[in-house]
């Protein structure tokens, strides 16, 4: 069986951005819901489609914010956005998927533990995380754990990841510590760029390999005086930075692989919330109920 994990933070953010906007009858925004709620019910029907969950970030803060007080948060996120993802987890929820509502940790934080623990699960040929998130690269392992687009239809493997970012998976969070992730609020070393970081990465595969003279590198890599003179006095620096981009696999998820086994939308929730967000088409399509 193939177990697919989908960050429902990225798909409620690409329903914000891309399907129109709506209120319900008491004023609400809920355009986004129903984009997610649409995507997600034709998505679960497909036969491949048999072992789900869905992670989100119940609250933008997490552990990483008592490491490094520059790490993203909710400011400044539009309250249309944010006042919809309860309502998008009910909506996940309504179609009878798992739903991983994280507040400590974060969902890419869930994804990866799920991911780790699946894949070494009896029976599962497969893990597809479904997202473009770069993070989630970390999280591949040969052609058993993949990252998934499947808004685009593309899928990572371990060769996957090197031929996009220019490392194997292990050093993502090496890769994002040099050269920071604005989505994240995690702002890199000096000097360091993704094509330096990832030849350097390619050669050393982790930070703590590369040494301070440059003149000991080998590979060859433009500015590499600048960039040892930039790494030397920030190790201490870039570790932290790439302990707030690696993903831990320690969250406490209580699912068995038995849960996950999708077996129809749950009528009643379903109903409610298509009456809620004014989104009755959904349960004409819907063909299996538990």
């Amino acid at each position: 069986m193939k177990v697919h994990l989908v960050d429902g933070t990225y798909e409620l953010f690409r329903a914000y951005f891309g399907a129109p906007p709506a209120t319900a009858s008491d004023g609400r925004e809920v355009g986004a819901t129903r984009g997610i709620l649409r995507s997600l019910a034709s998505w679960i029907r497909k036969a491949e489609v048999t072992h789900a969950a869905v992670a989100f970030d119940h609250v933008i803060e997490s552990f990483r914010n008592d490491l490094f007080s520059g790490y993203k948060t909710g400011e400044g996120l539009d309250p249309a956005l944010y006042g919809q993802f309860e309502l998008a987890e009910r909506a996940c929820y309504a179609l009878g998927l798992v739903v991983w509502p994280m507040i400590e940790f974060e969902a890419d934080d869930a994804l990866a533990t799920g991911a780790a623990r699946f894949a070494a699960t009896k029976g599962v040929s497969q893990v597809l995380i479904c997202s473009p998130d770069k993070d989630l690269s970390q999280c591949v392992r040969g052609s058993r754990v993949v990252a998934v687009d499947r808004h685009r239809d593309v899928v990572l493997d371990d060769a996957g990841v090197v031929g996009k970012f220019g490392v194997p998976p292990a050093s993502i969070p090496d890769l994002l510590a040099l050269v920071g992730d604005d989505a994240d609020g995690i702002p890199g070393l000096p000097k360091w760029g993704m094509k330096s970081a990832a030849t350097v990465l390619a050669e050393y595969g982790k930070i703590e390999n590369i040494p301070d003279d440059p003149a000991k590198w080998t590979c060859k890599v433009r500015g590499a005086a600048a960039l040892a003179e930039s790494l030397a006095p920030r190790r201490k620096e870039a570790e932290l930075y790439r302990k707030l981009a690696t993903l831990r696999e320690d969250v406490p998820l209580t699912e068995t692989i038995e849960d996950l086994e999708w077996r129809g939308a749950r009528k009643a929730e379903l109903e409610k919330i298509c009456d809620e967000i004014g989104e009755r088409d959904v349960l004409t399509r819907m063909t299996k109920w538990r």
